[in-house]
């Protein structure tokens, strides 16, 4: 396995992306990687902004939504000392908690996909993912799992949409699986199996 490596993980809300974030940047650095764990929308301007309106502190159009994670994308990978291609200049393995298939597959539920992938055209450009990894969870699980772990539900986060939301995915990786390398984890599985399947799929890079 070489280093520096940029891994995307992907899923709908509830698909326990974020625990095997962790458990893989875990592994990683016990394997003696440099690495940074991030995420979208970010801890910056722009993706404070996306957060208020999820979280209802502000209103926002599905269109005006895309593009602000348009422009939290390229922030992302083009600020000066923090973002991601500097962070791999500098020698790190980065592991983001969603990127744009995330855009492709919740964005297009409200729009053209072609708009959502031409939007985002330049992300790719700059940088496409050693990895996506899809934690696949069916709609109806990852809904129970948000009404017990949260207090209240965002924007995006009912099963209607969550559904919508699942077939956009599948949608948009047979569209780009000739430009993309992507793995499909079954995500009914307990976390430890999960990460046993990912740490295996990462090995082959």
């Amino acid at each position: 396995m070489k280093k520096n490596l940029f891994i995307a993980f992907e899923g709908i809300d509830g698909s326990g992306k974020s625990t095997q974030v962790k458990l893989l940047a875990d592994k990683l650095a016990s394997e003696g990687h440099k690495v940074l764990a991030t995420c979208e929308p970010t801890n910056g301007h722009i993706g404070k902004m996306i957060r208020d309106i999820f979280n209802h502190r502000m209103e926002g159009d599905h269109r005006t939504i895309a593009a602000l994670f348009v422009a939290d994308r390229l922030e992302h990978l083009l600020h000066k000392t923090e973002g991601i291609l500097k962070k791999l200049q500098d020698g790190f393995t980065v592991i983001t908690d969603r990127y744009y298939f995330s855009s492709y597959a919740y964005h297009s539920v409200h729009m053209d996909m072609n708009w959502v992938i031409e939007a985002n055209k330049l992300s790719a450009q700059l940088l496409r993912p050693d990895l996506n990894i899809y934690i696949d969870v069916p709609p109806e699980i990852s809904m129970e799992r948000i009404k017990k772990d949260r207090n209240s539900v965002e924007l995006y986060e009912t099963l209607e949409n969550q559904k919508k939301v699942y077939m956009k995915y599948a949608e948009a990786f047979e569209r780009e699986k000739e430009n993309e390398k992507i793995l499909i984890v079954n995500g009914s599985q307990p976390a430890e199996k999960i990460a046993e399947e990912i740490w295996k799929g990462v090995s082959l890079i």
